[in-house]
């Protein structure tokens, strides 16, 4: 299989030409070969242009799997501005279709980085997710941590679908707020395809970051490094929340070996 090199962002604005991109398929969802300080570079573009609102989905093994049977993930992944590769396996992945990527872009990781980056530069953070109280916790840890980080605005949002009045009340949130990037912490897949839907809110970045909610603010305790590294955070993981997180990492994990094999050796067509 050859990786597709010739791809470029969703156009960032009707004036400016866009970057390129490299990319490769894996089960029908492009991953883009960046590493974190070039998405860092490439969301603070979008920031400047300030065109239509692009999102950043974080592919991992799970959102890879679940878009198999689950068509408008596909298509959420495949929709984002920047699919970058979270977790190892797409790493691994990335190198055999011949990028020379040497680590992955973990979305916690890249809300510190991208916050120390930019801290000085007025950027203004909307966050979005977790659980009642975490993304207030979570805008206080992030100002403490980057002395004059601009925290523009947060919302819990209930664990059911937002009512219209509350979707409308949460766009005009986040219009007032004149936010840049809005981190979102619904967890995957839900989070993607959310991203999915609301393109048409009024900021130019969107990050789907998962567990960095709970991550950076302490609520959950981080893999050593050395697992991290090298592929076994799955195993901190499972090993911290067994119930909720033993189907993706115990069902999903060989199902999606013998998908990416299965496609390797030809035995498998994806769409």
């Amino acid at each position: 299989m050859e990786a597709d090199k010739s791809g470029v962002l969703v156009g960032l604005s009707d004036r400016e030409p866009v970057p390129a991109r490299n990319s490769f398929r894996q089960l029908g969802v492009r991953v883009d070969a960046f590493q974190i300080p070039d998405v860092i570079a490439i969301a603070e573009r979008l920031i400047k242009v300030r065109g239509r609102a692009q999102y950043i989905s974080f592919v991992g093994m799970h959102s890879m799997t679940e878009s198999q049977s689950d068509p408008v993930l596909k298509d959420a992944l495949n929709g984002s501005g920047l699919a970058v590769a979270d977790g190892m396996s797409m790493v691994w992945l990335a190198r055999y279709h011949g990028f020379d990527l040497e680590r992955r872009v973990y979305g916690p990781e890249f809300m510190l980085k991208f916050s120390e980056a930019t801290v000085s530069k007025s950027i203004r953070h909307f966050f979005y997710g977790g659980a009642k109280g975490v993304a207030q916790s979570l805008a206080e840890n992030m100002q403490q941590r980057f002395p004059g980080l601009i925290v523009a605005g947060l919302y819990s949002p209930p664990f059911r679908p937002l009512t219209e009045d509350e979707e409308k009340e949460v766009a005009k949130k986040i219009k007032d707020a004149q936010a840049d990037i809005l981190w979102v912490g619904l967890g995957a897949p839900k989070q993607e395809k959310w991203m999915y839907a609301h393109t048409y809110l009024d900021v130019p970045v969107m990050a789907g970051v998962g567990a960095a909610f709970d991550l950076n603010t302490g609520r959950l305790k981080q893999a050593p490094g050395w697992m991290q590294e090298n592929g076994l955070e799955w195993l901190f993981r499972l090993y911290a929340e067994p119930r909720r997180l033993w189907r993706r990492y115990l069902l999903l994990g060989p199902k999606f070996v013998f998908y990416v094999l299965a496609e390797i050796l030809g035995l498998r067509k994806s769409k």
